[in-house]
């Protein structure tokens, strides 16, 4: 065996060993130390309920064919009537003409501008191409691409800029009538191999569709019942082959949803609840009491409606979520901590330096293995009795050994 393979075992089992001897004194001394404490952080307990259904909007599926389908606008976006939302094209050869015919107009657009402002940089041309490159390469090593086509074209723009001033005029609008020739041949081809979807009136746009936009209308919810829902689940859906976006025309939204009567009684026709989604999007969207439907075997469906968040939820359809009726925030402790001075006081001793306080506690509620409480004060006290309280992030003594103000812990 070599040498270095026999010391390189030697290390690692002294490394080990260090590591085994590490956790163990750690262990011990847990065990030793009578007073081991917990930190106190802030926590809400919901009274809530899960529930699954449907989110169900306004939407109007846009259809067309074309060997290559492009998206204009982002998920979610807000389009205007008239507004193109895809572009359809032929072949890959088109799609090509038309990366093509966009650079080409963006070029012409840099060269017509640097012609109009042709003698009016004076000596700062040399500037601006310095300062376009610096913010560019800046931009470039800090991996921060989201501005960088904007900074591409006021680069290419400064160039332009620059050569015009130290070139020949007349060759630069040479160019940009070449260019401009160009830019019609091509737009003549993409007349014929390309097509656009436009909308007739302004909505939310999605890229999704998933075939319940014919089926869960707003209009649907009139007659909704359990039975209904609970068919919902268990139907097939599909959507049309040539179908490739959709509209949402109405910024109302529903989520809709099973619930037992027992849940269903805690609600209101007219009044509020807190949905929670958690799953395919994170947010807590307050949501009016729609309707509240009539009980079928000791189950209710329940409509509930909001018109925020529409844009972030276009993508959602089936979802779980929490109905929170309520909630309470304060300060979780293990139920180990909560005791009760001589003078029958509820409260839990905190670790100040090396000795034991006490502070006064309120429980709001209990869990399986914590209480959350809120600090209670006395209602005239000043302001150092107050800094005093317990607060999130105190080390709170969990021993069962016996305690009291002020006594000696580390």
């Amino acid at each position: 065996m070599k040498q270095g393979t026999i010391l390189n075992r030697i290390v690692m089992l002294l490394f080990l060993l260090a590591i085994l001897l590490y956790f163990g004194g750690a262990a011990w001394r847990s065990f030793r130390d009578p007073y081991p404490t917990v930190q106190a952080y802030a926590y809400a307990v919901d009274d809530a309920v899960e529930a699954t259904g449907y989110l169900v909007r306004q939407e109007t599926v846009l259809s067309g064919t074309g060997g290559i389908v492009r998206l204009i606008p982002s998920e979610g976006e807000k389009v205007a009537a008239g507004s193109t939302v895809a572009v359809l094209y032929a072949d890959e050869a088109s799609v090509e003409r038309s990366n093509r015919l966009e650079a080409l107009e963006q070029e012409a657009q840099q060269m017509s501008a640097a012609i109009a402002a042709a003698g009016s940089q004076g000596d700062q041309s040399n500037q601006n191409v310095i300062d376009a490159m610096v913010e560019l390469r800046s931009s470039v090593e800090a991996g921060d691409f989201t501005h960088l086509e904007n900074e591409t074209l006021s680069f290419k723009s400064a160039v332009f800029q620059q050569a015009l001033r130290y070139g020949n005029a007349d060759d630069l609008t040479a160019a940009l009538d070449s260019t401009r020739r160009e830019i019609d041949v091509l737009r003549a081809q993409a007349a014929q191999d390309m097509g656009r979807i436009t909308v007739g009136q302004s909505g939310i746009f999605s890229g999704q569709v998933d075939g319940y936009e014919d089926i869960l209308t707003p209009a649907a919810l009139e007659g909704l019942s359990p039975s209904y829902l609970d068919q919902l689940e268990g139907q097939s859906v599909h959507t049309g082959a040539d179908a490739l976006c959709k509209l949402i025309t109405d910024t109302t939204w529903y989520f809709i949803c099973p619930l037992s009567e027992a849940d269903a009684s805690r609600l209101l026709e007219g009044g509020t609840v807190t949905a929670r989604f958690s799953r395919d999007w994170s947010g807590e969207v307050k949501m009016t009491v729609e309707r509240i439907s009539a009980p079928e075997n000791g189950r209710v469906a329940v409509t509930l409606s909001s018109t925020r968040f529409l844009s972030n939820t276009t993508l959602l359809r089936r979802q779980t979520v929490d109905l929170i009726f309520s909630s309470q925030s304060g300060i979780r402790v293990p139920t180990a901590a909560v005791r009760m001075d001589e003078a029958g006081v509820t409260g839990v001793y905190v670790q100040v330096g090396a000795k034991a306080e006490f502070k006064p506690v309120s429980v709001l509620a209990q869990g399986e293995d914590y209480y959350l409480v809120k600090p209670v004060l006395a209602v005239d006290a000043p302001e150092k009795e107050e800094k005093k309280a317990l607060r999130p992030g105190d080390p709170v003594i969990v021993a069962s050994q016996e305690i009291w103000d002020g006594k000696v812990v580390d």
